[in-house]
This record gives structure tokens, C-alpha cells and sequence, in this order.
């Protein structure tokens, strides 16, 4: 398979390539990202000799560079967006430009140039909104709390409109959050742990008691797998992890391994609309492509802060004011 990943310098969509390479020797990896926020070259580094692996610099929104790409691939990972909610609640158009206007680009070049490709667009579980009970399957409303989940919401809509009235053979997949080695430094996970291990405040939004569903990386990009290999057409596949936490939870968790005392926790006033807690119905993929987690959140924080404090060369570069600041 000849595949093009977009958006691959990414946290996400750098460990779906290394995850693509060490396991399938016969696939050709082309990486078109356009180095903006959130990029980071040292991300893959190490596999720039692999025969296998070109990187491309450029914009997803750029349909000659997207649809010269398109006429040479097999399929198509859509990892490219702009991702950070705080930074789409102060700058929305960014968000617009990327998770709309550039999903348009790729299925137009899909449509026009190689109706052959198989997409997976990856999508996330910020569509739904926020739910207190229960959890969301792949057939509930779209309800989006900010303007960086609206544009995701929108992007899913037009795959789904373009498959079906151009007969392209897309799927989308919708995950919770995900955590591991390559996370830009701002998120939460990764900046508890760079945060207190230089002795910093770990700041918690609110009371620190809104739940998120936590999610290996490495179990994320193996369902992206399924879904690329045996996902059908105009399907949506929830992935999760069935690891509800609480932000208090997770940092409380992060301090204990790393055996730091919690009085480094402060909490500071909550961001607008901040969901109260997001929870997927996984069975889909489950039971249609035998998909499951292999890490507990256990497992998966003590592996991801091992990898943190073993990689300050990574990490160190990236440290900026949203970093150091003592606000999320």
C-alpha cells in the first residue's frame, strides 16, 4: 500500500507512521504536513533514512499539492487540524481554514483525480458535546461545545456527503483523548508532567472534576488500522478506552508516580464551555473489527511519563509561556 498521512508530524499522526512502518514493511508512508503550531520535525527524525517514508512540506488546503499527491496513493489518513480548544476560542478562523476548508480540498482532490483512494478521517469525540450519563454512539446528535469541535463537526459532515453523492469509500473514526510519547507540550498530560518536574505549579481548570475517557496512543493508532484495512464506507467507528478519569485524577495519578507532593496542584477559573465530562460507545468497533485496548490507564501514564522524563531533548525546545504560565 502507498499511503498518505497528512498532518503525520503531529503527535497523533507521528506514532500512527512509526506504528505503520515497524509493522508493515511492504507500505510506502508520504507525509504531507505544513509545519505549522503543533508540528514538530524531531517527532520523526530518526525514520528520515527509511526508503519507505518522503515527507512533504505543505497545506492540506492547497489542492494542487493535495491532488498531485492524491493520484499517487492508495489511501489517505486524514490526521491534519488545528486541535488546541483554548487557541480556537481566541482564534477561530485558523481553525475554519484547516478543519474545513483543507477536509474539503483532500475529498475534492479525491473526487476529481482518484476515486480509488480509501479515506479514514480522524475525527474526535468533541462533536457530541458533553453527556452526564451514559455514553455516546456513533448515531447520537452533533452537539459541539467550541469553535474547534464545530469545525470538526463540519468536516465529518461533508466526508459523510461526499461519500455518499460521489461514492467515495470513507470512513470516520471519533476518539477521547489520547496521551503517550510526541504530545505538544500545552496539553494537559504532557505539561502536568514537564510542569512538575521542574517543581512548577500544575494547574487544574474549575474544581478539576470534569471526566474524560483517557486513551493510549498506541491503542488509538491500531484502531486506525482496523478501520483503513476493514472499516466500510460511510461508517463512523467511536474509539475509546473505557478509562473514565477525572483532570484531578489524572494529575493525582501523574504527581504519585512521579513522587511529587499534591500541593503542586492549583486550580484556576474554568474556560468557556467546558465539557463536563465525554464518554464513547466503543462497541461498534469492537464487535465489526475485533478492536480493543491493550493499555490500561495504568500502564499507558506510567509508559508516558517514563518516556517524558527520558526525553527532555524532545520536550525542552517546545517549553513557551503556555507552557511555564501558570494557567492551562
Amino acid at each position: 500500500m502507498r499511503l498518505l498521512v497528512t498532518g503525520g508530524m503531529g503527535f497523533i499522526g507521528s506514532n500512527f507512521i512509526r506504528y505503520v512502518l515497524e509493522n508493515h514493511k511492504d507500505w510506502e508512508v508520504i507525509n504531507l504536513d505544513k509545519l505549522g503550531y503543533g508540528s514538530n520535525p524531531a517527532n520523526l527524525k530518526d525514520i528520515e533514512g527509511d526508503e519507505r517514508y518522503t515527507f512533504v512540506k505543505g497545506d492540506i488546503a492547497d489542492f494542487k499539492v493535495v491532488s498531485k499527491l492524491i493520484k499517487e496513493v492508495d489511501a489517505v489518513v486524514n490526521f491534519a487540524a488545528e486541535s488546541h480548544v483554548d487557541r480556537s476560542i481566541s482564534n477561530p478562523y485558523a481553525f475554519i481554514e484547516s478543519n474545513v476548508l483543507g477536509v474539503y480540498t483532500i475529498l475534492e482532490a479525491i473526487r476529481k483525480f482518484n476515486l480509488e483512494v480509501r479515506l479514514v478521517h480522524v475525527s474526535t469525540d468533541e462533536v457530541y458535546g458533553d453527556i452526564l450519563e451514559g455514553s455516546f454512539t456513533e448515531n447520537d446528535r452533533l452537539m459541539p461545545s467550541s469553535p474547534y469541535s464545530a469545525t470538526k463537526a463540519a468536516s465529518d459532515m461533508l466526508v459523510l456527503e461526499w461519500t455518499r453523492t460521489y461514492g467515495l469509500n470513507a470512513s470516520i473514526t471519533r476518539c477521547t483523548n489520547n496521551y503517550g510519547p510526541y504530545q505538544f507540550p500545552e496539553k494537559l498530560i504532557p505539561k502536568t508532567i514537564i510542569r512538575a518536574s521542574m517543581g512548577l505549579k500544575i494547574p487544574i481548570y474549575d474544581t478539576g472534576q470534569n471526566v474524560r475517557d483517557w486513551l493510549y496512543v498506541e491503542d488509538h493508532v491500531r484502531a486506525i488500522e482496523a478501520v483503513l484495512l476493514k472499516g466500510e464506507a460511510r461508517e463512523i467507528y467511536n474509539i475509546s478506552a473505557g478509562e473514565e478519569k477525572t483532570n484531578l485524577e489524572v494529575v493525582k495519578t501523574i504527581l504519585r508516580i512521579m513522587e511529587k507532593d499534591e500541593n503542586l496542584i492549583e486550580f484556576v477559573e474554568d474556560r468557556p464551555g467546558h465539557d463536563l465530562r465525554s464518554s464513547l460507545d466503543s462497541w461498534k468497533i469492537t464487535r465489526d473489527l475485533k478492536r480493543r485496548p491493550k493499555y490500561s490507564f495504568e500502564e499507558g501514564i506510567k509508559k508516558t511519563v517514563e518516556w517524558y522524563l527520558k526525553n527532555e531533548w524532545w520536550w525542552k525546545p517546545l517549553v513557551n509561556e503556555k507552557v511555564l504560565h501558570p494557567t492551562p
